[in-house]
């Protein structure tokens, strides 16, 4: 049954399903472990500085994948205005798990490793991953189903949220990757230094 958009759940469902399967498939493949080295798998890590960060189902960084399917449904939306839905949900989930990709590559690795809150960082578990695209899926269906103000409201308070209780989110983890500013990591630093 597909609705007037061109959005159906088994198309939905099939797409996801074959998208996260080829996301898992290249990242093993690639080095990454399939679960956590701790060999437990748990729903909720929230130590951003520990061992387990990255590698269990959710983290604080997951706030920020809900962001990026926010986001990408915008970008379909203004981009691709008269295709359908599953189109734009089809271009959604493709960069997440291309940034999924990219993200877990040993060039990505190295830069993350540069900041100060990801010096231990060795690329996500394939099920963090897996999370990750879930969470964007998560994102993307928020706006297509809020309100404007409220998906923005949402992202923005996500936003504020992450910042003052991990000292980072989606916008600070971009500058630090794109081009590091050293105010930002001397605060970033600050929260390895509280712990002590």
């Amino acid at each position: 049954m597909t609705s007037e958009n061109g959005l159906s759940r088994p198309a939905v469902i099939a797409f996801l399903a074959g998208a996260l399967a080829i996301q898992a498939s290249v990242l093993l493949v690639m080095g990454q472990p399939a679960i956590c080295a701790c060999g437990a798998v748990r729903p909720w890590t929230g130590d951003v500085l520990g061992p387990e960060n990255s590698q269990q189902l959710s983290d604080w960084y997951s706030f920020s994948h809900v962001i990026h399917g926010m986001i990408f449904y915008a970008a379909a939306r203004f981009a691709l205005p008269r295709a359908p839905l599953l189109v734009w949900f089809v271009a959604a989930i493709g960069l997440e798990v291309g940034w999924e990709l990219i993200e877990n590559s040993p060039m990505v690795i190295e830069r993350y490793r540069a900041q100060a809150l990801a010096q231990g960082y060795v690329g996500d578990s394939v099920i963090n991953s897996l999370s990750d695209t879930v969470m964007a899926a998560i994102g993307f269906a928020a706006a297509r189903w809020l309100p404007v103000r409220v998906t923005v409201a949402t992202a923005l308070a996500f936003e504020l949220f992450t910042a003052v209780m991990i000292r980072d989110n989606l916008t600070l983890n971009v500058v630090q990757l794109v081009h590091p500013i050293a105010a930002i990591s001397t605060w970033q630093s600050g929260l390895a230094a509280s712990r002590l």
